[in-house]
């Protein structure tokens, strides 16, 4: 559903690159601004392809900057931020806090219910925005989860889920 999408750096040209590049780290700032550490932590490949794909059909004002990072403290690279970076944001930290749950439903792992309780505030901030959003993620995830539970084998049914969650998203 969620974190598993990835880049082939070995494709990318060097000015390809560093443009994502640039968009990642926008976002890494944008979550670190906007939810602090917890946010930043969640940062995903998924929603950098988010922004990026928005940006490419919309095209809006782009902000670009320097920065340095926790991982990077002693060079500065480049950022660039615009308004889907807030919202790919707000996605990954809503989409990153419902795949905890998920995650301790499933599994229990305590420390995915101890993450999702730290995200909990930014689900509460974005809710009034978000509020349509957020309820087709949690049916669909609800929905997921039941099939899985069945152990259901319908691919379609399976992937369709995933699928409007992404349509959603988008």
């Amino acid at each position: 559903m969620f974190g598993y999408v990835t880049f082939n750096r070995k494709e990318l040209k060097f000015k390809d690159y560093d443009c994502y590049r640039s968009y990642y780290c926008g976002l890494c700032r944008e979550l670190r601004d906007r939810y602090g550490l917890p946010g930043q932590a969640s940062l995903t490949y998924d929603m950098t392809f988010v922004v990026l794909l928005l940006n490419s059909l919309y095209e809006p004002r782009v902000q670009k900057g320097m920065t340095r990072c926790i991982v990077h403290p002693f060079i500065q690279h480049p950022v660039c931020r615009t308004s889907f970076t807030r919202y790919g944001a707000d996605m990954n930290v809503i989409l990153s806090y419902y795949k905890c749950q998920d995650d301790w439903k499933d599994e229990r792992k305590i420390l995915k219910l101890a993450f999702s309780t730290l995200l909990a505030h930014g689900i509460q901030e974005s809710m009034p925005r978000y509020k349509d959003k957020i309820r087709t993620i949690s049916r669909c995830l609800t929905q997921l989860s039941a099939l899985e539970r069945n152990q259901n084998t319908e691919i379609d049914e399976v992937a369709g889920c995933s699928g409007r969650i992404l349509a959603e998203v988008l």
